[in-house]
């Protein structure tokens, strides 16, 4: 029962900034969780493993790390930049990498 009473108070008092995966609505899948779409996962990445046959939710890109422009398509190939990074390439032969904005 406290706890309860203590989860109801946090979800009042915290700011909605998706900090946190338990007041995220609609995204409450961890990494490594199975997804069909990456609006399920908190990273908001639902990555296709070639492996397994399935897709799970993964991390964002991190800096210098290869990603995608941004994500539209219900399942990436490769992640989008985590906050605070951009997904630019220098030279149009090279693949997007993020880099800090």
């Amino acid at each position: 029962m406290a706890l309860a009473i203590a989860l109801l108070l946090a979800g009042v008092l915290l700011p909605c900034c998706g900090e946190f995966a338990l007041f995220k609505k609609g995204s409450t899948k961890a990494n490594g969780a199975r997804c069909s779409h990456h609006s399920e996962c908190f990273s908001d990445c639902c990555l296709i493993s070639l492996d397994s046959g399935g897709a799970f939710c993964a991390p964002r890109a991190r800096i210098t790390m290869t990603c995608l422009p941004q994500t539209r398509s219900a399942i990436n190939i490769v992640c989008p930049c985590q906050v605070g990074l951009r997904c630019r390439h220098k030279d149009p032969s090279c693949s997007h990498r993020c880099r800090l904005i």
